[in-house]
Protein backbone atom coordinates (compact mmCIF):
# COMPACT_ATOMS: atom_id res chain seq x y z
CA UNK A 1 0.00 0.00 0.00
CA UNK A 2 1.49 3.51 -0.60
CA UNK A 3 2.41 5.67 2.22
CA UNK A 4 -0.51 8.44 2.60
CA UNK A 5 1.16 11.59 1.87
CA UNK A 6 0.42 14.77 2.38
CA UNK A 7 -0.57 16.17 -0.69
CA UNK A 8 -3.01 13.47 -0.52
CA UNK A 9 -4.13 14.92 2.77
CA UNK A 10 -4.70 18.28 1.02
CA UNK A 11 -6.94 16.55 -1.62
CA UNK A 12 -9.08 14.44 0.34
CA UNK A 13 -12.53 15.78 0.23
CA UNK A 14 -13.99 14.16 3.92
CA UNK A 15 -11.05 16.71 5.40
CA UNK A 16 -11.86 19.00 3.06
CA UNK A 17 -15.61 18.79 3.91
CA UNK A 18 -14.70 19.24 7.66
CA UNK A 19 -12.44 21.60 7.45
CA UNK A 20 -14.68 23.87 5.73
CA UNK A 21 -17.62 23.45 7.83
CA UNK A 22 -15.51 23.95 11.03
CA UNK A 23 -14.28 27.66 9.40
CA UNK A 24 -17.67 28.17 8.21
CA UNK A 25 -19.10 27.28 11.98
CA UNK A 26 -16.02 29.61 13.57
CA UNK A 27 -17.46 32.36 11.19
CA UNK A 28 -20.55 32.36 12.65
CA UNK A 29 -19.80 32.58 16.31
CA UNK A 30 -17.21 35.31 15.25
CA UNK A 31 -13.95 33.72 15.51
CA UNK A 32 -11.01 34.70 12.78
CA UNK A 33 -10.03 32.49 10.07
CA UNK A 34 -9.26 29.04 10.53
CA UNK A 35 -9.61 27.60 6.78
CA UNK A 36 -7.61 25.29 4.48
CA UNK A 37 -5.60 28.23 3.92
CA UNK A 38 -5.01 28.39 7.58
CA UNK A 39 -3.94 24.56 7.53
CA UNK A 40 -1.80 24.59 4.47
CA UNK A 41 0.16 27.45 6.24
CA UNK A 42 0.36 25.38 8.97
CA UNK A 43 1.42 22.95 7.36
CA UNK A 44 4.38 24.18 5.44
CA UNK A 45 5.66 26.06 8.38
CA UNK A 46 5.70 22.71 10.72
CA UNK A 47 7.18 20.67 7.95
CA UNK A 48 9.98 23.90 7.21
CA UNK A 49 10.54 23.72 11.18
CA UNK A 50 11.28 20.22 11.37
CA UNK A 51 13.29 19.92 8.01
CA UNK A 52 15.54 22.96 8.90
CA UNK A 53 16.37 21.22 12.25
CA UNK A 54 17.46 18.60 10.47
CA UNK A 55 14.63 15.63 11.09
CA UNK A 56 13.82 12.89 8.10
CA UNK A 57 11.38 13.09 5.66
CA UNK A 58 8.66 10.53 7.18
CA UNK A 59 8.85 13.10 10.83
CA UNK A 60 8.28 16.10 8.53
CA UNK A 61 5.57 14.14 6.33
CA UNK A 62 3.65 13.64 9.99
CA UNK A 63 4.17 17.41 10.99
CA UNK A 64 2.79 18.50 7.53
CA UNK A 65 -0.64 16.30 7.64
CA UNK A 66 -1.27 17.10 11.61
CA UNK A 67 -1.33 20.67 10.52
CA UNK A 68 -3.20 20.38 7.83
CA UNK A 69 -5.59 18.61 9.90
CA UNK A 70 -5.14 19.97 12.96
CA UNK A 71 -8.82 21.91 13.17
CA UNK A 72 -11.53 19.59 11.60
CA UNK A 73 -12.46 19.29 15.39
CA UNK A 74 -14.29 22.45 14.84
CA UNK A 75 -17.03 20.75 12.71
CA UNK A 76 -17.91 19.40 15.93
CA UNK A 77 -17.89 22.56 18.12
CA UNK A 78 -15.07 25.09 19.33
CA UNK A 79 -15.32 23.49 22.09
CA UNK A 80 -12.78 20.56 22.53
CA UNK A 81 -11.98 21.06 18.94
CA UNK A 82 -8.82 19.60 19.31
CA UNK A 83 -9.68 16.46 21.19
CA UNK A 84 -12.76 16.18 18.97
CA UNK A 85 -9.81 16.73 15.84
CA UNK A 86 -8.04 13.93 17.17
CA UNK A 87 -10.51 11.26 17.57
CA UNK A 88 -11.73 12.24 13.64
CA UNK A 89 -8.12 12.37 12.48
CA UNK A 90 -7.54 9.10 14.06
CA UNK A 91 -10.42 7.51 11.99
CA UNK A 92 -9.48 9.25 9.03
CA UNK A 93 -6.11 8.25 8.86
CA UNK A 94 -6.79 4.31 10.17
CA UNK A 95 -9.58 3.91 7.37
CA UNK A 96 -6.95 5.41 4.48
CA UNK A 97 -4.74 2.76 5.45
CA UNK A 98 -1.39 4.95 7.45
CA UNK A 99 0.26 2.74 9.77
CA UNK A 100 -1.14 3.02 13.30
CA UNK A 101 1.83 4.56 14.88
CA UNK A 102 1.96 7.11 12.32
CA UNK A 103 -2.01 7.70 12.69
CA UNK A 104 -1.71 7.96 16.63
CA UNK A 105 1.48 10.15 16.66
CA UNK A 106 -0.96 13.32 14.11
CA UNK A 107 -3.61 12.18 16.61
CA UNK A 108 -1.97 12.95 19.58
CA UNK A 109 -0.56 16.42 18.54
CA UNK A 110 -3.69 17.14 16.89
CA UNK A 111 -4.92 16.49 20.90
CA UNK A 112 -2.25 18.42 21.93
CA UNK A 113 -2.25 21.65 19.80
CA UNK A 114 -4.73 23.83 22.10
CA UNK A 115 -2.96 25.71 24.52
CA UNK A 116 -6.25 25.30 27.04
CA UNK A 117 -6.16 21.65 27.63
CA UNK A 118 -2.21 20.60 25.25
CA UNK A 119 1.71 21.28 25.27
CA UNK A 120 4.32 20.15 23.37
CA UNK A 121 4.84 15.56 24.03
CA UNK A 122 6.84 14.92 21.20
CA UNK A 123 8.75 16.60 17.96
CA UNK A 124 5.64 16.13 15.32
CA UNK A 125 3.61 17.90 18.23
CA UNK A 126 6.11 20.62 18.95
CA UNK A 127 6.41 21.58 15.45
CA UNK A 128 2.20 21.95 14.80
CA UNK A 129 2.40 24.19 17.96
CA UNK A 130 5.00 26.67 16.73
CA UNK A 131 3.52 26.77 13.05
CA UNK A 132 -0.28 27.37 14.38
CA UNK A 133 0.33 29.80 17.08
CA UNK A 134 2.71 31.99 14.91
CA UNK A 135 0.11 32.40 12.32
CA UNK A 136 -0.97 36.21 13.49
CA UNK A 137 -2.25 37.88 10.89
CA UNK A 138 -4.45 41.31 9.60
CA UNK A 139 -6.45 38.71 7.02
CA UNK A 140 -7.57 36.07 9.44
CA UNK A 141 -10.04 38.89 10.93
CA UNK A 142 -13.28 38.13 9.15
CA UNK A 143 -14.98 40.84 11.50
CA UNK A 144 -14.60 43.90 9.27
CA UNK A 145 -16.08 46.28 11.86
CA UNK A 146 -13.14 47.58 14.12
CA UNK A 147 -15.59 49.10 16.57
CA UNK A 148 -16.85 45.98 17.33
CA UNK A 149 -13.34 44.34 17.67
CA UNK A 150 -12.85 41.93 20.56
CA UNK A 151 -9.86 41.71 21.95
CA UNK A 152 -8.57 39.09 19.52
CA UNK A 153 -9.80 40.39 16.37
CA UNK A 154 -7.91 43.91 17.88
CA UNK A 155 -4.53 41.88 18.53
CA UNK A 156 -4.60 39.58 15.27
CA UNK A 157 -5.48 43.17 12.90
CA UNK A 158 -2.91 45.08 14.16
CA UNK A 159 -0.33 42.19 13.33
CA UNK A 160 1.44 43.40 9.65
CA UNK A 161 3.61 40.84 9.87
CA UNK A 162 5.01 37.49 11.52
CA UNK A 163 7.50 35.65 10.65
CA UNK A 164 9.37 32.30 11.86
CA UNK A 165 12.35 31.85 11.45
CA UNK A 166 14.62 28.63 12.49
CA UNK A 167 18.54 29.35 13.31
CA UNK A 168 20.11 26.10 13.71
CA UNK A 169 23.40 26.75 14.93
CA UNK A 170 22.26 28.85 17.62
CA UNK A 171 19.70 26.59 18.69
CA UNK A 172 16.55 29.11 18.24
CA UNK A 173 13.40 29.23 16.67
CA UNK A 174 12.15 33.00 16.47
CA UNK A 175 9.03 35.07 16.16
CA UNK A 176 9.32 38.42 14.63
CA UNK A 177 6.28 40.27 14.98
CA UNK A 178 5.24 43.59 13.70
CA UNK A 179 1.75 45.27 15.26
CA UNK A 180 0.51 48.70 14.06
CA UNK A 181 0.79 50.05 17.35
CA UNK A 182 -2.64 52.36 17.12
CA UNK A 183 -4.58 49.60 16.94
CA UNK A 184 -2.63 47.40 19.74
CA UNK A 185 0.40 47.75 21.61
CA UNK A 186 2.94 44.41 22.47
CA UNK A 187 1.54 44.78 25.86
CA UNK A 188 -2.36 44.49 24.22
CA UNK A 189 -0.28 41.37 22.56
CA UNK A 190 0.85 39.83 25.71
CA UNK A 191 -2.13 39.91 27.95
CA UNK A 192 -4.21 38.18 24.86
CA UNK A 193 -1.29 35.59 23.77
CA UNK A 194 0.61 35.28 27.14
CA UNK A 195 -0.56 31.34 27.17
CA UNK A 196 0.27 30.69 23.57
CA UNK A 197 3.67 31.75 23.91
CA UNK A 198 4.30 30.00 26.99
CA UNK A 199 2.95 26.77 24.84
CA UNK A 200 5.45 27.95 22.14
CA UNK A 201 8.14 28.11 24.16
CA UNK A 202 7.63 24.67 25.73
CA UNK A 203 7.38 23.12 22.16
CA UNK A 204 11.59 24.87 21.06
CA UNK A 205 12.32 22.97 24.26
CA UNK A 206 10.79 19.92 23.24
CA UNK A 207 13.05 20.63 19.77
CA UNK A 208 16.29 21.32 21.90
CA UNK A 209 16.12 25.04 20.89
CA UNK A 210 15.05 28.25 22.80
CA UNK A 211 12.32 30.58 21.33
CA UNK A 212 12.71 34.01 21.56
CA UNK A 213 9.91 36.66 20.17
CA UNK A 214 10.47 40.13 18.66
CA UNK A 215 8.06 42.32 18.60
CA UNK A 216 8.08 45.89 16.71
CA UNK A 217 12.23 45.41 16.83
CA UNK A 218 12.38 44.89 20.90
CA UNK A 219 13.22 41.49 21.98
CA UNK A 220 10.30 40.23 24.79
CA UNK A 221 11.72 36.95 25.18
Amino acid sequence: MEAITYKAIKKNEEINLLIEKGNDMLGVLGYTEHSAKHGAKVAETAGKILKDLGYGKHEIELARIAGYMHDIGNSINRHDHAHNGAILAYGILKDLGMPLKDAVTIASAIGNHDEKTGTAVDIVSAALILADKTDVRRNRVRNRVIASFDAHDRVNYAALSSKLTVIPEKKVIQMELELDDSMSTVMDYFEIFLERMLMCRRAAEVLGCKFKLIANGSKLS
